[in-house]
């Protein structure tokens, strides 16, 4: 028990050592800081005249997945005159696509690809695919035949080109753009 005694008085000694070197006093510091601000001022408002506004109607069609338009909105607004107006555009290709699919989905599938060959692109890549559009209730190489000989027809100068005898789609969309820009254009200079 002495020889015990004697082996673990050292491993004591330095456990004991090693506590008190740790174990070190906190550093404290004290600071006083005294600070005044004053500040005096004034302020002054004067409203004359509320500020002019013009605001361009919401018309939100869109909301409706089943319409086929869009809205078009616009304001303008002077020192003296503000103007606002809105409107809903027909999407013709919108309306084709879903006529088109309702044809197909009631069976009528000749029928769906005559309304999708009333567009040009349609029309062209279907005669390019060897499966030209149906006309007059023919199909196939009969319907093939049958809009050569109307082509040629047009060209001869027997039938009138339905494309060229009234104003296009992108014609009205233009009038009515410049119609609009003058308007805008016009009370800007007020």
């Amino acid at each position: 028990m002495k020889s015990l005694l004697m082996q673990t008085t050292p491993l004591l000694l330095l456990m004991a050592l090693a506590i008190n070197v740790n174990a070190q006093e906190p550093i404290v510091t004290e600071s006083t800081t005294n600070s005044t601000v004053t500040t005096n001022g004034s302020m002054e408002t004067t409203v004359k005249s509320p500020p002019p506004s013009a605001i361009s109607p919401q018309i939100i069609s869109n909301g409706n997945s089943d319409l086929c338009t869009f809205g078009v909105a616009g304001a303008v607004q002077t020192q003296i005159l503000g103007i606002s107006m809105g409107s809903t555009i027909r999407d013709e290709n919108c309306e084709k696509l879903k006529n088109a699919k309702t044809l197909y989905d009631m069976g009528m599938k000749v029928a769906a690809v005559s309304v999708m060959c009333q567009d040009q692109r349609v029309f062209d890549a279907m005669m390019n695919a060897g499966t030209p559009c149906p006309y007059d209730g023919l199909i196939g190489d009969q319907a093939k035949e049958a809009w050569e000989s109307k082509r040629l027809a047009v060209e001869v100068g027997m039938v009138a080109d339905p494309e060229t005898e009234e104003g296009g789609l992108d014609e009205k969309r233009a009038q009515g753009a410049g119609a609009v820009a003058g308007i805008f254009s016009l009370l800007l200079l007020l």
